[in-house]
């Protein structure tokens, strides 16, 4: 699609903006990513999208290594990031413009319709259901597993985390699994909840400043390249990874069925298992 000369203008001008703005990730606001050029970048290239393409605001989060996290030049990318965008460019019908928020605001932000849906790992589970609408096609699929310090032999279960400090994110499938546990036990897990990112997991476990953390089976290596962590005992759950959006909402479910013929594409062209492999080590999209 041709632009006029002002139209040009005005949009590197926006991107100028935007690039001084940056991207990191702060309170229930957040900072908007819509892919702008750095500095050093060239003036970016006319839209494919029509005039008329409704603006999707997705919110995700940047302390998530390989997923949704900042780059040496302060750029968001990640799996779940370049799924979105990989995602935008198959439905013209959308402009897909990414929030970034900290995690446990990602929902809140979605009940209170700042955003149209979020793109963090979310695993879909019974609580999740309750509250929020799932889109149908799974683009990855995780087991969540016990970690613990290189050294830690004592820990093989939840019962044996009874009474030791269990690192979390507040509003994340692991918290839920963990507070499931303290519901049903009397001797309880004693949870510590934290927004920090992932090498402050890593420092507070192999400290002994907590015992362990949850996480899923593909996170370890990211979080932890030195290998001062380990993951023990079975898995505790396996959930497929989904995109979560507004329940009872009509646009919303046009929306996540829309998304859904997308990754089915993007699935059935090799793209997506390209992309697990490319940040996540390995395919996990099956």
């Amino acid at each position: 699609m041709k632009k006029r000369t002002l139209a040009i203008a005005f949009s590197l001008v926006l991107a100028v903006i935007a690039t001084g703005c940056g991207n990191n990730e702060g309170g229930s606001g957040g900072k908007a990513d819509a892919a702008a050029p750095s500095a050093n970048d060239s003036a970016p290239a006319a839209s494919d999208k029509p005039a008329q393409a409704k603006k999707i605001i997705v919110g995700t989060g940047t302390k998530f290594p390989k997923v949704a996290f900042l780059d040496e030049n302060g750029k968001l990318t990640g799996f779940d990031v370049e799924l979105v965008r990989e995602i935008d460019k198959r439905l013209p019908q959308y402009e897909f413009e990414l929030q970034t928020l900290e995690f446990s605001n990602i929902l809140l932000s979605l009940e209170t319709k700042k955003i149209d849906f979020g793109a963090h790992e979310f695993e879909k589970n019974p609580e999740r259901t309750e509250k929020y609408l799932f889109n149908k096609v799974p683009y990855a699929h995780w087991k969540n597993k016990i970690i613990v310090a290189k050294d830690n032999d004592s820990v093989h279960s939840l019962d044996d985390l009874a009474g030791k400090k269990v690192l979390t994110s507040a509003t994340s499938a692991e918290a839920q699994i963990l507070e499931n546990y303290n519901k049903d036990h009397e001797k309880k897990i004693n949870i510590v909840y934290q927004n920090g990112a992932a090498n402050d997991t890593v420092s507070q476990i192999s400290t002994g400043r907590v015992d362990a953390t949850l996480g899923a089976d593909f996170v370890l290596p990211l979080i932890d390249p030195q290998g001062k962590l380990k993951t023990v005992g079975e898995p505790l759950s396996e959930a497929d990874i989904l995109f979560v959006f507004r329940k009872g909402d009509a646009e919303s479910q046009k929306l996540a069925d829309d998304i859904d013929g997308a990754i089915q594409e993007i699935k059935a062209d090799g793209t997506l298992g390209k992309l697990s492999t490319q940040w996540l080590g390995q395919d996990f999209t099956k």
